[in-house]
């Protein structure tokens, strides 16, 4: 992947992002010119940091809102950071957010707030940053704690309790069913530490109210997969009752097999993330239930941990997010469409 193809997903757009590469160089060939180390213009440089939020893809709503709600509170806060916003085209592909995350790091940033492809992969990067210098967030997908140990890290997490959440959701579905329910589970990217915790979740729930796992596999958060996934299982087994997917993209790929199958019996369908494109699902039944994490707030509270980690002023403590189930009976009521005369 060639540079252009990473910055190119930057949220400030491809002119702004190249306009900050020129001031960087404009800076390095003064401090060339002056004798002086970029640790020495970090000293003298004016009191207002700059944050990195480097996130999965934003082709996903789950992101692009968590990008928007950051982009907001920078623009209520513009007196106290910069902000640069950037997300990988797919969140399978790892290699692209490192090197997003050498990018800010080359760019000089003050923090990077982020939200890991993978909870392993990205740890050595991070570790690099922090020798820099820079503060490091983790939000949404805690990054794995015996790699952390490896590198000597504490990188404090925030983000909800995603195996309560799968649980939680799993457990709203099979309890309206007869026990030994035939069940299927849609896993988002097996190495991220969120996929595995809603895995587990998921797993907790059909022990608990003794339904009965079909298969489990991957569509890593991506639609079309999980349509393309769903589709073989229910060919498979045409017995499939309830479709557990991890993600709410995935769940809209699931609902879409489902229909297209033509089964003659209903398949409960349930996400995580509350996205807004999964409510026209819930209100007709093609999804029964989906978990709200309040992820627009993981970048805002990310932002705001790494303002106080610059000025000295946070404990490397985590912080967790509430997370609570949703259907149809919890979306606001639809507006009457208008007529005409």
């Amino acid at each position: 992947m060639s540079r252009n193809d990473v910055t190119a997903w930057s949220r400030l757009g491809m002119p702004a992002f190249r306009r900050v590469q020129l001031g960087i160089l404009v800076l390095a060939l003064g401090l060339f010119a002056s004798g002086c180390s970029p640790e020495d213009a970090r000293e003298g440089a004016p009191a207002k940091p700059t944050i990195a939020l480097v996130m999965k893809s934003l082709a996903n709503e789950f992101f692009v809102t968590m990008a928007d709600a950051a982009e907001a509170h920078q623009g209520g806060n513009e007196g106290r950071y910069d902000l640069i916003v950037n997300g990988i085209k797919n969140e399978s592909d790892l290699a692209a957010q490192v090197a997003l995350v050498e990018q800010m790091m080359g760019l000089g940033v003050d923090a990077i707030v982020i939200a890991p492809a993978d909870s392993k992969a990205l740890v050595p990067v991070l570790a690099r940053a922090r020798a820099a210098g820079i503060q490091v967030v983790n939000i949404d997908n805690r990054l794995d704690a015996e790699v952390l140990a490896e590198y000597n890290l504490a990188i404090p997490f925030i983000g909800p309790d995603n195996r309560k959440g799968a649980r939680d959701v799993a457990e709203f579905v099979l309890g309206g069913l007869a026990p030994g329910a035939n069940v299927v589970i849609l896993e988002g990217v097996t190495s991220a530490h969120n996929a595995i915790e809603r895995r587990r979740g998921f797993e907790d729930a059909i022990a608990a109210t003794g339904a009965n796992l079909l298969t489990k596999q991957s569509a890593a958060w991506d639609q079309t997969k999980a349509a393309e996934v769903t589709a073989a299982i229910l060919v498979a087994h045409p017995e499939t009752q309830v479709i557990l997917a991890a993600n709410d993209n995935m769940a809209l790929g699931a609902a879409s097999a489902v229909a297209f199958a033509g089964l003659e019996h209903d398949v409960a369908v349930v996400g995580f993330d509350n996205i807004s494109a999964v409510h026209p699902l819930l209100e007709d039944g093609r999804i029964a239930a989906t978990v709200e994490q309040y992820g627009d707030q993981f970048a805002v509270n990310g932002i705001e941990l790494a303002l106080d980690m610059i000025a000295g002023q946070a404990e490397l403590s985590d912080r967790e997010t509430p997370i609570v189930v949703v259907t149809a009976a919890d979306l606001p009521p639809q507006e009457p469409a208008a007529t005409t005369q």
